[in-house]
């Protein structure tokens, strides 16, 4: 990596502590604003939830097109203006249209994010050094999340509908002071589709789904944000206080004890899987979440007392944890090695469409299946965990050395990028 890439690099990591730690202030009370500060109902609060997810829908299939064409900083830009507008306009407005409309705004502008930032990454890093970009922004974004929920928390009245303005404008605020310093950024320049010829342009999707390995990481990570992020906010907190008796506070430190792992896991965890095959680490992590979910089948449906389920659910969630550090080194840097040149932007936003689907399924499934049939619950995404063990040694057939060992390919020059060597890793 040259001294210009790392000091691209430090100001996108910069970018990313900003732009969670914007999000963490309003993250954790954005139902209860719209339910009860705003007076609107539970109805409507779960309306806005979905809203974001259809216009993250909406908008990631023509991200990808446009950070390729236009580069990923102008759509960052143009992305983080849109969301501050959102968030800005969601902490003044007192009605439901005005509601819906503003989190249309802030859902767009925070999934367009996602597939930008990472390609400025991708473009600011080199293979060697690539694991441990993704690992830092995953740190950053866990720890952003978390201090400033802790300070919005005490910052937050109820009673009052001014304080939950002023955590929408710090937001917002953010998001502006993320824009002033990308625009100090310079990344070096990759191909984009425009200098290709425009059939290219317009085959861009169609190459993608051309790449099988591509389209087979896709579907692991569908499953992957369905049994995990999927869950957190709606199936495993419902089945915790329905079936595990689980306080509201025992969930918070259940919560908290995810991000606490991953904060305190992350560069531990970087240094064993960065010299391991990622098919390996992400069957590995699928094992994890596995013994996580039977021991939060002991936590509902075991008969200790309520101390030692508290404490088994309180495990599940720092297991859950200890399972996305390995993935935050090991899937965005393969996603990018999979990437033909020039093509990271779209397939960044294609996985990240992946995403937002699952976590539009998942809550929707898991939800209403834990609160009304734990036991089945439980054993449907224990399935689901052993499954992405499954998906992962399938994909690691069909990977190259490049992109399944890419510390080997820095010392055998086998070519990365595409997918379109005939060389290929054994399980």
């Amino acid at each position: 990596m040259t001294r210009a890439m790392g000091a691209a690099m430090r100001r996108i990591h910069v970018g990313n502590a900003l732009s969670a730690f914007g999000l963490g202030f309003t993250v954790p009370y954005l139902y209860v604003y719209v339910a009860q500060v705003r007076g609107l109902g539970a109805m409507t609060a779960g309306l806005v939830l979905a809203v974001f997810a259809v216009a993250a829908l909406m908008v990631l299939p023509l991200a990808g097109r446009a950070i390729v064409r236009r580069g990923p900083l102008p759509v960052l830009v143009a992305a983080l203006v849109t969301a501050a507008v959102g968030a800005l306009s969601l902490g003044l407005a007192g009605n439901a249209p005005a509601v819906l409309g503003a989190a249309a705004l802030l859902g767009a502008g925070q999934a367009v994010m996602q597939p930008a930032l990472a390609t400025m990454i991708v473009d600011c890093s080199s293979a060697e050094s690539r694991s441990r970009a993704f690992a830092t922004q995953f740190f950053l974004q866990n720890l952003g999340l978390g201090v400033g929920g802790l300070i919005g928390g005490h910052l937050v009245d109820t009673t009052r509908v001014s304080s939950f303005t002023l955590l929408f404008a710090i937001e917002a605020a953010m998001f502006l002071l993320l824009v002033v310093v990308m625009s100090t950024v310079r990344t070096p320049h990759s191909p984009r589709i425009a200098d290709a010829p425009a059939s290219a342009a317009k085959g861009g999707w169609k190459r993608l789904l051309e790449n099988r390995a591509m389209v087979q990481l896709s579907v692991l990570g569908f499953v992957l944000f369905f049994a995990c992020y999927g869950q957190f906010e709606s199936g495993l907190s419902a089945y915790g206080v329905e079936a595990a008796g689980i306080s509201t506070s025992a969930l918070g430190t259940a919560l908290a004890a995810n991000t606490l792992m991953i904060v305190v896991a992350q560069f531990a965890v970087l240094r064993f899987v960065e010299r391991r095959r990622r098919s390996r680490v992400i069957a590995g992590v699928g094992l994890i979440w596995a013994v996580a979910w039977v021991v939060a089948g002991y936590a509902g449906l075991g008969h200790g007392s309520q101390e030692m389920a508290t404490a088994a659910f309180v495990s599940t969630y720092a297991l859950f944890g200890l399972g996305e550090a390995m993935l935050s080194p090991t899937v965005a840097p393969l996603v990018a090695d999979l990437a033909p040149s020039g093509m990271a932007g779209q397939y960044n936003s294609a996985f990240a469409l992946v995403k937002q689907l699952a976590l539009a399924v998942g809550p929707a499934v898991g939800g209403p299946l834990a609160a009304s049939l734990p036991a089945p619950y439980i054993v449907t995404f224990l399935l689901f965990s052993l499954g992405i063990s499954v998906l992962a040694i399938r994909l690691g057939k069909r990977l190259t050395t490049a992109q399944d060992q890419p510390w080997l390919a820095t010392r055998t020059k086998v070519v990365a990028r595409g997918g379109a060597t005939t060389e290929s890793v054994s399980a």
